[in-house]
């Protein structure tokens, strides 16, 4: 993958103008380029007005609304979390809700506040949500200059550049996405600084292994681990740096580079370092923190193994009132002190240590269970069971006798298990607390209740002993330890389990060929009694026109392709590297950030396709400067670093047509930003009419429009 890379020379500047270096890898020659300092003087200023703007249109009424929107139930809920330390399970990595709750933290906060149900008031529960949100927001404004600065770097002149940040710039999905308490602004924030740092390092590869050339290879993989630290997804950046490693290698190998077998390992294992060690560092190290900021028992406990829950504090398993069901060969007394007869049944009693007495056998009960389900399937909440008692082969049962220390409460023994005289007495229903009928029961980690089939009562357990059976005083066991890399590989096993779950219709979601043409929306908040919704739309026209760069793009590779085995030349050597390398790595970018969704099975929202989007925005700027900007050659007599083919300087010479046509182009996409802000920002003023007027497609399923017909 080529960049253009640039050197300045120490000597020879002419005319207060910038003398730099592009080496073109397949002519093997250098190419002379010179800046300007007005233009470098420029840019700062587009890139500063581009800053002011993004944080403008992102912090705009961030106030509003202020009642919990969409996925801040979750976000804001986890962040909570973090601050009372109480562990939680989620399927994405902690890095992002770890900044959230540092921004808590900061601001003074808690973690009192439940973020229960969309609609919830933040005033009157006292949480400070404008703080919560000015950190996704900060990020998602800082998209804008990075968009800018990714494009100036691989090359393009100031009006290309504006052209890729405007279509970040007024993109209402992006704004809408980044200003509210939610993950993808730190994850696009994370990946672009990715991109930034891979160019600033490629640039470099005629200066290969100087300080500044390590520099950049080791921020490229902290920024990779750190978009890796925020959703799993993250892998996707991963794949496009990967896969533009990999090519830069195979150049690298290429004989006629003159690199020895020594050298190119050289350059192998520093960027395995760079690019494969730290960023697995950094992800492991987020874990570490993960686990050590949650220390106490919490909501997430029910989704981890006994062996993890022992490690947190106030776990059910180390609790007084929580014990292991128990029986033993010895019998209850036949009458008891009080002259009460007993069944002089086997005893089942509760024991608080870890014991083979403590094993039981689940058996479905027959004539409950759907007959199509494969035999010893998964138990899960409302099912009916047999428990068999492994050493005794004995068989869980409840009967209308009275207990041996309350005479009010019913007796719990076991019979043989081929006594089937009482088999209903033998039937027990499992309820998971909280619990529906795709619960599973974890039968150590689950909160339920056995009740009996028969009699309808349930089996639970309280500290007053057995006399003279059970002399043990039933105190709280000490916390365990087991190793990090314990704890990081089974959260890792249950993420990919349940993120691949997560199948659950919803009436939001949408498939990811509708994606780049936003056949689909999402609605993340309504406020009735004043018509006021937020709904996640992106910018009608941006996305439109990205979707046809990459077709434009596609176009334009394949008839190059088929004219060149003709032995026509349509493009010119420069400007065809230039189309190939630059604008093939930010297309690879947008396949490996939107075709693997093809492949899930889980539910997927637009929101998915936001980091695809933005890459998608810089192959529409290449393809801008493709079809308006030209490049010409002319012949110069300079000094260069090395012999070279041939002297030439390739100055991009950007006609009125270029600029007249961004401004036409960022015009268009500004004024549809506002058609469409009110359904961005929520505020109030449309009239079912209006909203009607802007919805569209039919598939925009807005609210509060005037009913048709």
């Amino acid at each position: 993958m080529t960049f253009r890379n640039r050197q300045e020379k120490q000597s020879g500047s002419l005319s207060g103008k910038k003398q730099e270096y592009d080496f073109d890898d397949k002519k093997k020659e250098f190419i002379v380029q010179f800046s300007d300092k007005k233009d470098d003087t420029l840019s700062l200023i587009v890139l500063a007005v581009l800053t002011f703007s993004a944080f403008v249109t992102r912090f705009w009424m961030i106030n509003h609304p202020d009642q919990v929107v969409f996925d801040e139930v979750h976000f804001g809920k986890f962040a909570s979390f973090y601050l009372r330390r109480e562990y939680y399970f989620d399927v994405h990595p902690p890095l992002a809700k770890l900044m959230l709750a540092g921004m808590g933290w900061l601001l003074g906060y808690d973690g009192h506040f439940e973020f229960d149900n969309i609609g919830d008031d933040y005033i009157t529960n006292d949480v400070p949500y404008v703080g919560f949100r000015a950190l996704p927001a900060t990020l998602g404004a800082l998209f804008v200059p990075l968009t800018y600065m990714i494009m100036k770097e691989s090359g393009y002149p100031i009006v290309t550049s504006l052209f890729a940040a405007g279509l970040v710039l007024f993109d209402n999905a992006l704004i809408c996405q980044t200003r509210l308490i939610l993950l993808d602004s730190m994850l696009v924030f994370f990946m672009l600084c990715t991109f930034y740092c891979y160019i600033r390092f490629y640039k470099l590869r005629l200066r290969e292994f100087s300080n500044e050339w390590y520099i950049w290879l080791v921020a490229c993989g902290v920024s990779l681990g750190l978009t890796l630290s925020v959703k799993m997804v993250g892998l996707f950046t991963v794949a496009t740096i990967g896969y533009a490693v990999l090519n830069d290698l195979w150049n690298l190998l290429d004989i006629n580079r003159g690199l020895s077998m020594t050298q190119f390992k050289k350059h192998f294992f520093v960027r395995a370092l760079g690019l494969i060690v730290v960023p697995l560092s950094i992800y492991l190290f987020w874990f570490y923190i993960h686990f050590l900021v949650l220390s106490k028992s919490g909501a997430g406990d029910g989704f981890m193994s006994p062996a993890f829950q022992e490690t947190l504090e106030g776990n059910v398993m180390s609790l007084q009132s929580y014990v292991f069901l128990h029986s033993h060969l010895a019998r209850y007394p036949l009458r008891y002190d009080d002259g009460r007869i007993s069944s002089a049944g086997q005893q089942v009693t509760g024991y608080p240590f870890d014991d083979i007495n403590n094993h039981w056998r689940i058996i479905p009960a027959e004539g409950f269970f759907d007959t199509s389900r494969p035999e010893n399937d998964t138990i899960y909440h409302g099912d009916h069971i047999l428990l068999e008692h492994i050493n005794t082969k004995t068989i869980l049962l409840t009967h209308d006798v009275a207990s041996p220390t309350m005479p009010t409460n019913q007796e719990f023994t076991t019979i043989a298990a081929n006594d089937t005289s009482r088999y209903n007495e033998t039937v027990f229903q499992i309820l998971i607390n909280d619990g529906d009928e795709d619960t599973v029961w974890k039968t150590k980690s689950s909160h339920f209740r056995l009740i009996h089939y028969d009699t309808n009562v349930a089996l639970w357990t309280h500290k007053k002993n057995l006399p003279e059976w059970d002399t043990e005083n039933l105190e709280p066991k000490p916390l365990k330890h087991i190793p990090f890399y314990k704890k990081f590989f089974e959260l890792q096993r249950l993420m990919i389990s349940h993120n691949s779950g997560l199948t659950k219709p919803h009436p939001y979601s949408s498939g990811p060929i509708n994606w780049p043409f936003l056949v689909r929306g999402i609605s993340f908040w309504t406020l009735g009694d004043k018509k006021q919704q937020i709904y996640l739309l992106g910018n009608p026209f941006t996305w439109w026109i990205s979707i046809g760069s990459i077709a434009v793009l596609v176009g334009v590779v394949a008839a190059d392709l088929i004219s060149r085995r003709r032995g026509v030349q349509p493009i010119p050597d420069p400007v065809r590297n230039r189309l190939y390398n630059s604008a093939g790595f930010f297309s690879m970018a947008w396949l490996f950030h939107y075709v693997p969704f093809f492949l899930m099975g889980r539910s997927l929202f637009l929101h998915h396709y936001l980091p695809g989007l933005i890459c998608s925005y810089l192959v529409a700027a290449a393809v801008f400067q493709f079809m308006f900007i030209s490049s010409i050659n002319y012949p110069v007599s300079v000094g260069l670093p090395y012999k070279s083919t041939s002297k030439i300087v390739l100055k991009a010479k950007v006609d009125y047509i270029a600029k007249i046509c961004c401004t036409v182009l960022l015009s268009i996409a500004g004024i549809m930003f506002i058609y469409f802000a009110p359904m961005t920002y929520g505020t109030p003023g449309l009239e079912p009419d209006d909203i009607s007027h802007r919805q569209w497609l039919e598939t925009w399923d807005f609210h509060f429009q005037t009913k048709k017909g």
